[in-house]
Formats: structure tokens, C-alpha cells, sequence
């Protein structure tokens, strides 16, 4: 596939997000990393089929391991609502993803419920969600959905109900994201149309898209287990090699 490694246009408006300079020498593996699955092409479209992850390079080609400095990304928020885990779990784990995203999806269905089983539930693991929509307007729209449901305590829910197959095909317009509110189970239907249009959630969905792109992702999923990158929808032994390691460090 050609490696387009720019990120969505408007990006190059975008204020940059202030990491440190330490932090911007270190994260140019994920930036170099990040060219499995989605990145959009000129016009925020992407030829998936050519996407495949047998023709990716694995996680963190360059070898540079561990970033300490980006283990500072983690907020350990214990109440936020697009994370799952302990906020004291000795891993966190940070996904920069779209719901308009095969290979997303594909990790949601296949890889991460293991995790979840495997790691989050006994305490090593902690996911944390940054929303970064980077295929146009549905991309951006579903990602003020997911906010929106999680201030119901329904994000992890709506975000299944996103990445089910074949729900990407249907889209994310207006009544398609009340759909999938309705099948996530967000009580409040109303104050769900509400929070999706607000500026709060716009500004939420623009910090992590701010980070991401400071970080020098320009494909989804990209993730960060505490500190070291991983690109793309990888099998689940390579992100239960990465967890194990951190989780002995």
C-alpha cells in the first residue's frame, strides 16, 4: 500500500499539543510505526484491501522499546468514562482509534475482549480510549457519540455496538448514532442529542485528536503500552508480549 504518513489535512491547522521536546525526539517511532490499517488518503478515504496486517511491519520496528516520557499520556482518571482497568494498574494501555476503521473494529472484536479477560480483569491492565476520527465528518460524529455516551456510563457499550460487524457499512449519520445509543443502552435520549452536539464534546474529541497527532500518528488503532508503541491491529501475542514485559518493569 503507499505509505501516506500525513495525517488528515486540516491536522496542519491544528495548535500542537505541548509534550516536551524529550517526548518529541521519542515518539517519532509511532509516527514511523504507524502505517497498518487506516490513513487517510486525500480525501479522507483509504484503500483498506491493501491494508493487510501481513504486509505490515510488527510493533515498534525502529526497536526502540520503552518511551518513560510517554507514560505520562496515561491520565488515571478513575472516573473516566472511556477507560477501563484500575487507575493504579501497573499497565495502561492508550488506543488512538475510529469508529470508521476496519482494523479498529477488528481489534475491538477479536483481540481486545482477550485483554479485557486476560489482563484488565485481574488488575495488570488499564485501557484508556482517545478518540482520534480521522476518515471526515461520520469519523468525527461518531467519536462526539461515544462521548456523549459515556457521560451515561454507556461508552464502552455504545463502542461495541460501533465496531459490531457490519455496523461501520451503516454508517454514522444523525439517526444512525441514536441507533446505536438505543442499542447501547444510554438511558437518557435526549440529553444524549445534547451532549453529541456540544461543545464539550467537541473539545473532548479535539484533545485526543491533538495528542495523537503530536505523537506523530497518522493511522488507527495506534496504541501506547506504557511508553512503547504499537501499530496497528497486531495478533494478541504480540500485545500480550508488550504487557508482560511492562507489567515486570
Amino acid at each position: 500500500m503507499s505509505k501516506n504518513t500525513k495525517p488528515a489535512a486540516k491536522a496542519k491547522s491544528r495548535k500542537p499539543f505541548l509534550i516536551g521536546a524529550a517526548v518529541v525526539a521519542a515518539v517519532a517511532v509511532l509516527g514511523i510505526a504507524s502505517y497498518q490499517a487506516g490513513t487517510p488518503g486525500p480525501k479522507s478515504t483509504v484503500d483498506e484491501s491493501a491494508a493487510s496486517p501481513s504486509s505490515s511491519a510488527a510493533s515498534d520496528p525502529a526497536g526502540s522499546g520503552a518511551h518513560p516520557e510517554l507514560m505520562k499520556l496515561a491520565r488515571r482518571e478513575a472516573k473516566d468514562p472511556l477507560a477501563q482497568g484500575r487507575a493504579d494498574a501497573p499497565v495502561v494501555m492508550i488506543e488512538y482509534a475510529d469508529f470508521k476503521c476496519s482494523y479498529c473494529g477488528k481489534f475491538a472484536r477479536d483481540t481486545e475482549p482477550e485483554l479485557v479477560k486476560k489482563y484488565v480483569d485481574n488488575g495488570t491492565l488499564r485501557i484508556e480510549w482517545r478518540n482520534f476520527p480521522i476518515f471526515g465528518a461520520e469519523s468525527e460524529a461518531a467519536a462526539r457519540g461515544a462521548w456523549a455516551a459515556g457521560q451515561q456510563g454507556r461508552f464502552w457499550q455504545f463502542h461495541a455496538a460501533a465496531y459490531a460487524k457490519g455496523a461501520k457499512e451503516k454508517g454514522f449519520g444523525g439517526d444512525r448514532l441514536k441507533e446505536l445509543a438505543k442499542e447501547a443502552g444510554v438511558p437518557d435520549a435526549a440529553r444524549f442529542e445534547t451532549d453529541l452536539d456540544s461543545d464539550a464534546a467537541k473539545a473532548a474529541v479535539t484533545k485526543d485528536q491533538d495528542e495523537a497527532y503530536a505523537l506523530g500518528a497518522s493511522s488507527t488503532p495506534s496504541f501506547l503500552i506504557n511508553g512503547t508503541p504499537i501499530a496497528g491491529a497486531q495478533p494478541m501475542d504480540e500485545f500480550a508480549r508488550v504487557i508482560e514485559a511492562a507489567a515486570k518493569k
